[in-house]
């Protein structure tokens, strides 16, 4: 063999370059964010599932696992609406001349929408049976939507009445963390109550 020439078989595994060697200090860089996210994606997967789950509950079932309403309206003699309006206490990183934590977490909840802190669930009852939920306020997370509410039904998702309606659970699941569910439509000879 000739000096100076060197065939395939003489480079050494650690010279050869690989794609993989790129992408793993990507991967390491993304994941804090990613840790970040996943809360936003199960907090709002869990508000979703209790606007399915929680449909015709009665107002002393959701009581015992949502808690007692900040206001209750009486629509009429049959409709009432209870409103419960939660807060989401989210702690400030500190920052650091050499680590600006704060700064980063700022910038990407600017940058990618989702610094939600407040909820406001309304929760609407006819015949004293849960027919509505719905969820309004600042109260998305950096993925998904709603999840601040999730801590408004947690306690109702962790630990099912019997009263509860049964979701499939899992991924495939008709569960989404970026809408709401649809509006389930009432049969068409069932009775409306009159506003007064």
């Amino acid at each position: 063999m000739k000096a100076g020439i060197y065939t395939q078989s003489h480079i050494s595994p650690v010279q050869k370059s690989s794609p993989g060697r790129c992408i793993v200090p990507l991967l390491m860089a993304l994941l804090p964010l990613s840790g970040l996210a996943g809360c936003g994606y199960t907090d709002s997967r869990t508000a979703h599932r209790a606007q399915m789950t929680m449909i015709g509950m009665d107002s002393t079932d959701v009581q015992s696992c949502v808690g007692i309403p900040d206001k209750i309206k009486k629509i009429d003699d049959n409709v009432q609406v209870f409103e419960y309006v939660r807060t989401l206490n989210i702690p400030a990183a500190n920052d650091s001349t050499l680590f600006p934590l704060q700064t980063i977490v700022n910038l990407t909840q600017t940058a990618l929408g989702g610094a939600g802190k407040t909820c406001v669930a309304d929760i609407r009852f006819e015949n004293d049976k849960v027919t509505d939920l719905h969820y309004s306020g600042d109260d998305d997370e950096i993925i998904g939507v709603d999840g601040v509410c999730s801590i408004v039904t947690r306690g109702c998702i962790r630990r099912p009445l019997s009263s509860m309606r049964h979701v499939k659970k899992g991924i495939l699941g008709p569960v989404s963390a970026f809408h709401p569910p649809a509006a389930e439509t009432p049969p068409a000879n069932a009775p409306v109550s009159a506003t007064k």
